[in-house]
């Protein structure tokens, strides 16, 4: 296990990139709060984000707090979506409340809008964020950092992937193949175990945090999103359920249900063959690095089953934001490769068998 300076030293290079460097303060000025943007990452362990926000607030001796916008509309979400993350937003607000005492903010609206506002409201110095691939995000942090304080920092983390994106790889990986060699040649530097985060050096006490009645906020913005397609109840929501999922002594992926992955997972009649952990994976309430770590500690007693899981979590997935982030397309047949699209011309005029509604 490497020690905490080590991880600390890797994270501070490679594992955010800064968005806006702001300017020096003016002498004698007093430095504001560091804030924490949480977007993607939703969790309160193992996030190198947190760690990055809490280390930059010590080093500075400021306060922290983190904050989470919630949008009218994001992307087809419904409230099978919205439940489930708001349900682990609870959770996760009063870990962060009770466990470390930071204050979480919850915003409504357009980040581009809500975010500018807390930072200046709070008179904030830095602003650290998740990454995401995606259009949108990426368009909202360009939006914020016109619009911040000129004294602002603004640092984006990837705390998702375990090799950072921009780490991995430089350009648009043609496949899995293009991208393991490279993925795979930084995995001991950046498969490792995290710091344990430091109490803070001076507590949030420059506005009061606000109460968020979480029911009535569940309740409301379930009955207004997609309430045709309902919330589930095999799925538990939150940081400890995930782990329950990752690891539980009763019915534990890595724990139960691991010698059958490599044999079993794309057989859709063997449902429990699966991991399970994509929900969690997706609203960012596991670490996959976490995953990984708990996984490789069991190859020596499931190898295929354990370098089968190890090629999805780590190698498929990071592929994905490979794409997202480096094909501006990628969401319409004008992002698939050449040879794909010549296909579809290819065969446009083909007689099919049905046509489905």
């Amino acid at each position: 296990m490497a020690s905490a300076p080590s991880q600390m030293s890797t994270m501070q290079t490679v594992r955010f990139r800064t968005l806006k460097q702001g300017s020096k303060p003016a002498l004698g000025a007093v430095a504001g709060p560091v804030v924490y943007w949480m977007f993607r990452d939703q969790r309160v362990q193992d996030n190198w984000a947190l760690i990055h926000a809490v280390h930059h607030a010590n080093t500075s001796n400021v306060p922290v707090a983190v904050v989470f916008n919630l949008f009218d509309q994001f992307l087809g979400a419904n409230s099978r979506h919205l439940g489930f993350m708001l349900r682990g937003l609870r959770h996760l607000s009063h870990q962060l409340n009770h466990t470390l005492q930071i204050p979480f903010f919850l915003l409504r609206g357009e980040a581009e809008e809500t975010v500018p506002k807390f930072l200046s409201e709070c008179g904030a110095s830095m602003l650290v964020t998740d990454f995401s691939p995606l259009r949108e995000v990426r368009r909202w942090k360009e939006e914020i950092c016109k619009k911040v304080n000129e004294s602002l920092t603004v640092h984006e983390v990837d705390a998702h992937n375990i090799v950072p994106l921009w780490v991995a790889s430089e350009k648009l990986e043609y496949s899995a193949k293009t991208i393991r060699g490279k993925i795979n040649k930084k995995l001991s530097e950046y498969l490792i175990d995290f710091p344990t985060i430091a109490p803070q050096s001076r507590k949030w006490t420059i506005t009061e945090t606000q109460s968020i009645d979480w029911d009535d906020l569940i309740a409301d913005v379930l009955s207004r999103k997609g309430t045709e397609v309902p919330e589930v109840n095999w799925c538990e929501p939150g940081e400890n359920a995930a782990m329950e999922v990752l690891m539980g002594s009763k019915n534990g992926f890595l724990t139960k249900r691991l010698r059958n992955y490599s044999a079993d997972r794309n057989n859709p009649c063997k449902p429990s063959a699966l991991s399970g952990l994509s929900p969690y994976l997706h609203f960012g309430q596991i670490s996959a690095q976490r995953c990984a770590l708990e996984a490789r500690k069991l190859r020596s007693s499931c190898p295929q089953a354990i370098d089968a899981f190890l090629e999805e979590l780590i190698i498929r997935r990071e592929l994905a934001d490979n794409f997202c982030f480096y094909q501006l397309h990628y969401d319409s047949l004008q992002g698939a490769w050449e040879w794909a699209r010549k296909t579809l011309l290819d065969h446009a005029a083909d007689k099919r068998e049905h046509t489905y509604s």
